[in-house]
């Protein structure tokens, strides 16, 4: 695991400036610690921050070809890479390392750009064709490992963080404000955007080739990025095979998921929570292991949200090494660290104890399984089995309606962290008021942020001006959700989550959690073989009843503690409200309702007030808005001045 960076000047005689090259990769040390390196050739300049986890002594990148004509700056980890190396080499390369970064750099001169189709890991990496003047860039399919790049003054830089870009001298930070607009709505800001005018995301399972033309004395020789998608994920046909061929198949992917991810050369464990999700992977490590397995868990002293004591019986199931850590309320004193590893706005609370749960795990091990991504494959978030009742109540009668509101709200299982009827009540009270079938879905995913008529009363007269022509974010959803590749509502809010809220929010959030800890974070439910097979499973399997995640719990019931089987999801929930009812509420009420505080440029005072005193009062659990607002108040002190 890794961070890279790169520059590519427009003019072939503009020699790369190697102190910036350099500036560009130490910002990002903490993701690679073991060691740095440079590829530098004319208008070329290739560097990268290595964390060594497989072929400790012949792994260091850049890596070429033969003859040094193609070179590779890569990040993540390629999983099949003990198949890839002899089929490669049947087709007459050569090997000069152990490590799979190599792989790609001969699958580049066997396919090109579409090298990607082979790869079956986690990554980005850079590929520079010197004999075809050709820079490709390419994402994994679920964007667990990140790229950033912009263009400036005739020149192309990318980086695996977007602190990478701002060290680029001249380069403007202008506040992206539509990516402000969908950011106070999802807690993050969606891809291809940043929070800059100008810089952007590459997008999960997208290459980017710029090819450089030749000088001409009519066209300017300047690199134009050509931006393709190479993967999608079909929900459509279901199987047709025999339900107990489909079900063994189902196993033995995510069973050979988790033990391709225990490729390593340093010591690894894995995040265990209690879930199911994490409970699977730890039961099939330690039945693939010859040591016990190191697992560690995280909890709250607020026993409404702590779930260590469902890891810790896991952890006795399986015999693992355990370790735990109690979280306390030091929210405000952690938040610009955490700001500062983003770069943007980021609001997921469950940033702060992944901070922490990564700090502890990499006292002890370099590389951390978790269940990430069973919950977006199987259907394991409460919000699918609420699509169940959209569909019912979207065919009742407008007149009863309302008297069978009531009745439906009673049979939805309650949230962890938040009032039901802010959950998926308010989906169903806003589908009373005519809102559009379509939109249900993502309402109930943005409960506890800011909806669109929330937004316009939080914003000033400036921000109103601003934005008056701007896409709404409910918009951006709907239209992935009508194009999925999907039948039924559970499969497209499925796929509406694939696009937007996994790599939008979760997987960021690992990443940057982990990597700031040099921890190298492993999801073998993220496997897209183990997704591809998951999506076309008939709905029934995966929401079945009351229950989510049915073929998961049903397919390894041998490995679950009985009550861990029966468990509902309950999520990384951190307690908010409470924090801000207590002893966080005045520092959170100095922090943005100061004179100087930096989020009134675009919001209004008097509104950040109500949403503290509503909270304060125990009347409404604001405490996601709150932290939405403060996380974007601390990035605009520390980024934008």
């Amino acid at each position: 695991m890794c961070g890279i960076t790169g520059i590519l000047h427009a003019d072939p005689s503009r020699p790369i400036d190697r102190a910036l090259l350099e500036r560009m990769n130490a910002v990002i040390t903490h993701r690679g610690p073991d060691s740095d390196g440079f590829y530098v050739r004319g208008n070329l300049g290739l560097a990268m921050r290595r964390l060594a986890i497989v072929d400790l002594t012949t792994g260091d990148q850049p890596i070429p070809n033969e003859d040094q004509t193609v070179w590779i700056v890569f990040n993540g980890e390629i999983f099949n890479y003990p198949e890839l190396r002899p089929r490669l080499e049947k087709l007459g390369h050569s090997f000069r390392t152990n490590t799979d970064t190599e792989a790609i750099v001969h699958l580049y001169e066997q396919y090109g750009p579409d090298c990607v189709d082979h790869l079956r890991g986690q990554f980005a990496f850079a590929i520079w064709d010197e004999r075809e003047q050709r820079l490709l860039l390419a994402r994994d399919r679920l964007g667990q490992k990140p790229l950033y790049y912009t263009q400036h003054n005739g020149s192309f830089y990318f980086g695996s963080e977007l602190k990478c870009l701002l060290q680029i001298p001249g380069l403007p930070r202008r506040v992206h404000l539509p990516a402000i607009h969908h950011y106070l709505t999802l807690m993050y800001i969606p891809d291809p955007w940043t929070a800059f005018e100008g810089i952007y995301k590459l997008p999960p399972a997208h290459r980017l080739v710029i090819q450089n033309r030749e000088p001409n004395t009519q066209l300017p020789n300047y690199p134009i990025p050509n931006i393709e998608k190479y993967w999608d994920l079909p929900y459509e046909p279901k199987w047709e095979l025999p339900e107990n061929e489909i079900r063994a198949r189902l196993r033995e992917t995510i069973t050979e998921a988790v033990r391709i991810r225990l490729m390593s050369d340093v010591p690894l464990g894995a995040h265990l929570s209690g879930g199911i999700d994490s409970s699977i992977v730890v039961g099939l490590m330690a039945g693939m292991m010859d040591q016990p397995v190191k697992t560690f868990a995280i909890g709250f002293d607020e026993a409404r949200y702590n779930e260590t004591p469902y890891a810790r019986q896991v952890a006795q199931k399986f015999g693992t090494d355990h370790h735990e850590f109690i979280l306390k309320p030091d929210a405000l004193g952690m938040l610009p660290r955490l700001i500062r590893h983003f770069d943007e706005p980021f609001a997921d609370p469950a940033a702060l104890p992944t901070w922490y749960l990564a700090e502890m795990t990499r006292r002890h091990v370099t590389v951390a399984l978790n269940g990430d991504g069973g919950d977006e494959a199987f259907a394991g978030y409460q919000r699918y089995f609420g699509d169940l009742y959209v569909d019912l109540y979207r065919w009742i009668p407008a007149p009863l309606r309302q008297g069978v509101l009531d009745r439906l709200i009673a049979m939805l299982p309650a949230q962890a962290d938040r009032p039901m009827e802010q959950s998926y009540a308010a989906a169903l009270r806003g589908m009373a008021r005519g809102a559009q079938v379509s939109h249900a879905a993502s309402k109930v995913r943005w409960s506890t942020h800011f909806s669109a008529d929330e937004k316009w009363a939080l914003y000033n007269h400036d921000m109103r001006a601003a934005l008056n022509a701007a896409p709404s974010s409910a918009d951006l959803l709907a239209e992935t959700f009508h194009a999925a590749l999907a039948r039924n509502r559970i499969d497209r809010t499925l796929y509406t989550d694939l696009h937007h809220y996994l790599p939008g929010a979760l997987l960021p959030k690992v990443d940057r959690m982990t990597m700031a800890h040099a921890l190298e974070a492993r999801s073998p439910f993220l496997d897209h073989e183990v997704m591809e097979i998951a999506a076309r499973l008939p709905a029934r399997w995966k929401v079945r009843g009351q229950k989510t995640k049915w073929i998961l719990r049903h397919l390894f019931r041998d490995l679950l503690p009985p009550n861990i089987e029966a468990r509902g999801k309950s999520g990384f929930s951190v307690p908010l409200g409470p924090w801000f009812q207590g002893e966080l509420y005045q520092p959170a009420r100095e922090l943005l309702c100061a004179a100087d505080s930096r989020v009134q440029a675009y919001l209004r005072r008097e509104a950040i007030e109500r949403l503290l005193l509503e909270n304060k009062s125990g009347r409404h659990n604001h405490g996601k808005r709150i932290w939405t607002l403060l996380c974007l108040e601390v990035w605009m002190r520390e980024y934008v001045g």
